[in-house]
């Protein structure tokens, strides 16, 4: 029962690996020791039982079990939250749980993100928890609820508390709020939790008030068990810093950086820089000029990167340290004075500390809370001591800390508001996967910190668990039905071509039919009859489609040419079978791959005449350049790797006037030539000059053309490639073949596991990548493969309603579509046919649906088929339809007509 769960809400959460092993570790320790679960239990004997689990787990520091999952900033503890609470309803029954937060930031954020139709609530995917959703009780409102209206229905209750307003309370020796009695219920709201038999405690950032007054009050409700989450488990005293000695998870920093899941922090500095020749406000301007010349060079590299791949654009903005209010308001004034890049970011700088009050602090936090989004102006966020964990933003790039901080201060406390990666994953482009410290006067103490044993970056710590079968993976060849049917999966191929038995084939993964060859003689003739077909398919007028390899006339053809190339081997292989009939051969051969075939034609649209190709003249795009002059070169080295990156000019490239730094940068693409975009290659560039020109001096502007003119022209380039054209006299829609063969599919999976029926519900939808599924009627391979468990539903309405169909390899349709500069091949979901139709399928997660690259693929797949229908037409085909289906359309009690409505016209 607890694996069945744990496997559903992992999958319906979609955890990523470091929260799915949390949960399991909490199903673990739940099964490992059941009394958990009771009240009347001995926690000693409980601790010493799971010490025996987890070789990192000393104590429960507590009177009550207290588990600790570790997880680095950035990887989802909020997330796991939601699992957690998930699967202790879902399992164990569990509906009662008391979260606590250890600032209003983080409160506020907890109480948004458990709350339905929220942009990240954590239990979207939870059908249980969408019909009957739980109910939020937070530290504002548990005094207008009523309690026992819920309780007969089973109903599942999160409290959401603040420790800090509970340690507020409580100074003085106070009694807080929370204990305080409510007619209502004939008892305090606190006596009332504590009387419930099934309270979870959860302790968000729990490294926050671990020892605190609050926290031993929330103690005294004595909950069935506490769980911890912390990127950082440990509490300063003045003997240092003292580990937490309940962690039964640790995921440090170090493994999600290398795992992918955040940045990279990287420290930056200046070329030979020498601190001590400065004073500390020459320092602090130095430092706070080059964060904006980074801010804004990763400005111009993340549009360029949303521009050439079709993405939504991210807005960054640059973080300031500052040591105190006062400090604070004077950086505010400078940043937005006229002496700071001329002003250039009035208007773009909030000021987030406690001096702020009544509308100025709503207006501060409103301005904060909306700081990710492209219509909100702030560039720059200047803070003493607000942000702390709970502050949650993917847009943060740049960092500059002015308040006087030890290395190892400066990396824990700046890295973990930036980490969180915009996109989700990472990109590949350095620049937008990396965060930037920028610290001239600690470079070298923080690089020296960073590669201390026991830093935050690279302290690790590895338990290696049994192994496990899902360790193992393996490789495998699916052919089609064609070959299944005929017996010669493994069959090598003669004279044609190389053999293609690489792999473990069909026949070892699930039941075949029984095969109409048997013999050695009649499998190597059927073999070299697929040969033929397949060097036939290029002879449209012979065989404009599959059904005409029935003809007699074609059958004798192919007979013919089979006898050809297996008469070197009548003295061997076929003398020895003396009653093999050819004809009967190619007969039986060509009726399957008729009956196992959807005719896909090889489709072409090839320019007739002079081709001519260009850029439309445009207005550049320079509302988000505003790149900045520097005197020195700006030097970086990433904390994990010790790689070295900089923000260097190009020595010695001097150009007579300044739209050429620009034009021979733009020459450096290969779609670009000089003699015929030329007038348009130095309009732009002017463009360009004249924007710079407005807020720099000229040789400010020489000095940033300079430096940065290849980032320019990529920023130019992916602006032109919008307004990219070609044309021709004409064009032909050429059809090469009526039909095509079935290329092999090609899988990884796990090792030695067993196919499974297609129409079996699968729990771990998270791991539904690595199965395989069999049991099919009417696919064309006996195997499948499927990305989502909406494909597999649809698989399920396939095998009732169509005539056959197959998920398509790569390479069967020769399809591409253009997506910013690339133009990559497109496969298809689904390939069906029915009675009247022949339909091209996607299933989309709907989110996705209306996406760059999601529009880019329907547009060229809804063209084919439509170039592919013409076709079919001049050789009674059926006609092609492409169609997008969201996937929260797929439902098994509709039918396959019902999907017709989706279809994407060119």
């Amino acid at each position: 029962m607890s694996s069945r769960v744990l496997h559903h809400v992992t999958g319906r959460l979609s955890l990523r690996p470091p929260q799915a092993e949390s949960l399991r570790r909490l199903q673990m320790a739940l099964d490992t020791a059941p009394e958990m679960l009771d009240h009347e239990r001995d926690v000693g004997a409980i601790l010493s039982t799971l010490k025996a689990q987890y070789v990192t787990l000393e104590d429960f520091e507590r009177e009550f079990p207290s588990l600790c999952f570790a997880l680095a900033t950035g990887v989802g503890k909020t997330r796991l939250m939601g699992a957690f609470i998930a699967y202790l309803h879902l399992a164990h029954g569990i509906n009662n749980f008391f979260v606590l937060a250890p600032n209003l930031t983080i409160y506020d954020k907890l109480i948004t993100d458990f709350t339905p139709n929220a942009p990240k609530y954590v239990f979207r995917g939870v059908g249980e928890f969408a019909i009957n959703a739980p109910r939020v009780i937070t530290g504002d409102n548990y005094d207008q609820q009523n309690i026992a209206g819920g309780e007969l229905f089973g109903e599942i209750r999160i409290n959401i508390f603040n420790i800090s307003k509970i340690n507020s309370e409580v100074r003085g020796g106070k009694e807080p709020r929370i204990k305080r009695m409510r007619e209502v219920l004939g008892d305090s709201y606190f006596n009332h939790l504590a009387n419930l038999s099934d309270l979870v405690l959860l302790m968000d950032e729990s490294h926050r008030y671990r020892a605190s007054a609050g926290v031993r009050a929330v103690n005294e409700l004595k909950p069935l068990f506490g769980l911890e989450l912390t990127a950082t488990p440990f509490v300063e005293s003045g003997k240092g810093l003292l580990p937490f000695k309940n962690v039964v998870m640790d995921y440090p920093l170090a493994r999600a950086m290398e795992d992918g899941f955040v940045k990279e922090p990287a420290v930056v500095t200046q070329r030979n820089f020498d601190a001590k020749s400065h004073t500390s406000e020459e320092v602090e301007k130095i430092k706070l000029e080059d964060g904006v010349r980074l801010h804004e060079n990763t400005k111009v590299e993340l549009l360029t990167y949303a521009r050439e791949n079709g993405v939504k654009p991210v807005k960054p903005f640059m973080l300031v340290i500052a040591r105190d209010t006062t400090h604070a308001g004077q950086l505010l004034s400078l940043l937005e004075s006229g002496a700071f890049y001329d002003g250039r970011y009035k208007g773009k700088v909030i000021q987030v500390d406690s001096s702020r009050s009544g509308a100025e602090e709503e207006e501060m936090i409103t301005r904060l809370l909306a700081v990710e989004s492209a219509d909100e102006p702030t560039e720059i966020v200047i803070h003493v001591n607000m942000l702390k964990e709970g502050w949650d933003v993917t847009n943060l790039y740049t960092i500059v800390p002015l308040r006087a901080a030890n290395a190892r201060t400066l990396i824990e406390q700046s890295i973990g508001r930036g980490l969180r990666l915009p996109y989700g994953k990472r990109t590949g482009v350095a620049i937008v996967d990396r965060l930037n410290i920028v610290a001239h006067d600690k470079f070298q103490e923080i690089i020296d910190e960073a590669n201390r044993g026991d830093s935050p970056i690279r302290l690790k710590q590895i338990i290696l668990d049994a192994p496990s079968a899902d360790d193992k993976k393996e490789s495998v060849q699916i052919v089609s039905e064609v070959e299944a049917r005929l017996g010669l999966a493994g069959v090598p191929v003669v004279n044609l071509s190389p053999a293609t038995t690489s792999g473990t084939t069909a026949s070892a993964l699930a039941p075949s039919p029984i095969p109409i060859f048997t013999t050695d003689a009649e499998k190597q003739a059927a073999r070299t009859v697929l040969e033929v077909i397949n060097k036939l398919e290029i002879n449209r007028e012979q065989v404009p489609t599959s059904n005409a390899l029935l003809k007699p006339e074609v059958q004798a053809v192919i007979a013919a040419k089979v006898a050809e190339l297996l008469r070197p081997m009548q003295g061997g292989l076929l003398a020895s079978d003396s009653l093999l009939d050819l004809s009967v051969v190619v007969a039986r051969t060509t009726e399957v791959v008729v009956q196992q075939t959807i005719d896909i034609p090889r489709i072409a649209v090839v320019p007739r005449g002079e081709v001519t190709t260009g850029f439309r003249p445009f207005t550049l795009d320079v509302s988000q350049l505003h790149l900045q002059p520097g005197e020195r070169e700006i030097v970086g080295q990433t904390l994990r790797t010790n790689e070295q990156f900089v923000l260097a000019a190009e020595i010695g490239l001097k150009e007579q006037r300044p739209e050429d730094y620009i034009v021979h940068a733009l020459l450096d693409f290969d779609d670009i030539d000089y003699t015929t975009h030329s007038d348009l290659l130095y309009d732009l560039a002017g463009q360009m000059v004249q924007h710079l020109h407005n807020y720099l001096s000229e040789a400010e502007a020489i000095n940033v053309l300079d430096r940065d003119r290849r980032l320019i022209a990529r920023a130019i380039h992916a602006q032109m490639m919008a307004h990219f054209w070609e044309e021709a006299t004409d064009y032909d829609v050429q059809v090469s073949r009526g039909f095509t063969e079935l290329k092999p599919c090609n899988y990884t999976t796990t090792a030695g596991q067993e196919p499974r029926s297609y129409r079996d519900t699968v729990e771990d939808l998270g791991r539904i990548r690595q199965m395989l599924f069999g049991g099919f009627k009417k696919c064309l391979y006996p195997i499948q493969k499927f990305d989502s468990d909406s494909e597999r539903r649809f698989a399920v309405i396939l095998e009732r309603d169509a005539q056959k169909w197959f998920k398509p390899a790569k390479g069967q349709f020769q399809l591409y579509y253009k997506l910013g500069i690339e133009q990559p091949e497109y496969v298809p979901d689904f390939v069906v046919e029915t009675d009247m139709l022949i339909l091209m399928v996607e299933t989309k997660k709907k989110d996705d649906m209306q996406t760059a690259e999601v529009q880019a693929k329907a547009d060229a797949a809804a063209r084919w088929c439509n170039m592919a229908s013409d076709h079919a037409a001049t050789v009674s085909g059926k006609p092609w339809k492409y169609l997008l289906i969201p996937h929260d359309e797929i439902i098994e009690n509709r039918t396959l007509t019902d999907y017709l409505r989706f279809e994407r016209k060119p």
